[in-house]
């Protein structure tokens, strides 16, 4: 999907009119996000942002924001860039924002450090450092409702069965952007590798070669594994789709993380991609409640910056733009309960966030029932770890096809205590709070 610079600049002059200064003074906050709708990753963040945008917006025409409060989301562009995502951090810092939405692992592990000097808290939904989840060691990051350690490990249930004695023997490669993001589940897979008795092979995927991955389908066609595991962004994954399926490589076998389940992407093979699979915490419903006011006060208003004759609105990145967008502002609102405040700050939201309480009844009450499974955070557990589901690309759409997965918490638990330790002895002096119990 290529953007032009006329597209861009059109989307910043509506984002600038809906969210800019108001005629008349108002309480808001100040939620930022460091968005990349340009570079090689611009098909993947366009819908996302957009669903971020429009719930937003949704709730500020609907409800007047949140509990009279405007929600003032506005966006800075990093085009996915580490060095633009910290200048974006730096300047919605500036600015009063009062949390960083960095949506890059190599962003998020740069301004990681700087959180609790700050006192900023940075939210990664479903990305990041999966350590991120000790709350005791990271108090201002969050990486709700499932972490890239819990996607690896409910990806390994699947396909093994349930078992995973059942892949002893068994190869199976990591086909991943050579990146922060992409290296992020190794060391889960080489200690489930190690334990379980089947061959882990990583394959990296240099930034310059996502449209052009003719050497690593090579390589894979002369290791012939039994499975191929997907950690895949952007360009990466239509580049690695169409190789697939030029290659004959079977699609049942070929499995994504959240990110390597973009509708766009398999729109590209159409039928040939019947069978790949995707993990996915979020599952679209354009028919449920929070969906149809979307589309009523902000898309059918002329609101949003969606395509609508793409299918945008119905796609699995959109409505999981949506649902980030609904975990912020249930973060914001919880701290205005707690705090009795109306305009909370950066300290409350904070305290918001590792409060947040989306479980069933909570969920319906949003118009948001089935589309994320239930989970709640705590002072100790910044992730939630809500679980997921297998979605299927049928040709024209993903569907479901499992029930509600969940993470193997023994291996991940441990993983995360070794990983937060180390995390926090490297870069001492790292506070702890030793009050926060499991």
């Amino acid at each position: 999907m290529k953007t032009s610079l006329s597209t861009v600049i059109a989307a910043a002059a509506l984002i600038a009119a809906a969210f800019g200064a108001p005629a008349v003074a108002q309480d808001k906050v100040n939620l930022p996000n460091l968005s990349y709708r340009t570079g090689p990753f611009a098909a993947t963040g366009i819908p996302l942002m957009n669903g971020q945008r429009d719930y937003m917006t949704m709730l500020n025409e609907r409800d007047g924001g949140a509990n009279g409060v405007m929600l003032d989301y506005n966006e800075c562009e990093t085009g996915y860039n580490t060095e633009k995502g910290v200048e974006c951090y730096q300047k919605t810092k500036a600015a009063g924002g009062i949390v960083t939405q960095p949506w890059s692992t190599g962003i998020t592990l740069q301004v990681l450090p700087k959180s609790n000097v700050d006192k900023i808290p940075v939210l990664a939904p479903g990305y990041g450092f999966s350590a991120m989840q000790d709350g005791k060691t990271f108090q201002w990051a969050f990486n709700p409702p499932s972490s890239y350690w819990d996607g690896a490990s409910m990806i390994l249930g699947n396909i093994s069965g349930g078992n995973l004695d059942n892949l002893k023997g068994k190869k199976i490669v990591l086909l991943h952007l050579d990146h922060p993001y992409g290296k992020e589940p190794i060391p889960l897979l080489e200690a489930l590798a190690a334990k379980h008795g089947f061959t882990l092979l990583p394959i990296p995927v240099g930034l310059k070669e996502m449209q052009n991955q003719s050497a690593q389908w090579l390589q894979i066609r002369r290791e012939r594994p039994d499975f191929v595991l997907m950690w895949g962004w952007g360009a990466m994954n239509a580049g690695a789709i169409t190789e697939a399926v030029k290659t004959k490589y079977p699609m049942n076998q070929f499995v994504g993380i959240w990110w390597s389940g973009h509708d766009g992407d398999l729109k590209l093979v159409g039928d040939a991609g019947k069978g790949y699979r995707s993990v996915s915490w979020s599952l679209p419903n354009s028919d449920a409640p929070v969906m149809k006011d979307i589309k009523k006060y902000v898309v059918d208003a002329g609101k949003s910056l969606i395509n609508t004759g793409e299918g945008e609105f119905d796609s699995v990145f959109y409505q999981r733009g949506v649902l980030i967008s609904m975990m912020l502002a249930e973060g914001v609102k919880a701290a205005q309960d707690h705090f009795d405040t109306k305009v909370v700050n950066a300290e409350q939201l904070r305290w918001g966030l590792e409060n947040l309480k989306l479980d069933e009844s909570k969920l319906k009450e949003l118009g948001a029932e089935g589309m994320i499974p239930p989970f709640s955070t705590s002072c100790a557990n910044h992730t939630g770890h809500a679980g997921a589901w297998m979605l299927e690309w049928d040709g024209k759409k993903f569907v479901k096809v499992s029930e509600l997965l969940t993470a193997d918490r023994a291996d991940i638990d441990a993983l995360v205590a070794t990983k937060a330790k180390e995390y926090a002895d490297a870069n001492q002096p790292w506070p702890v709070n030793e009050e926060c119990k499991p």
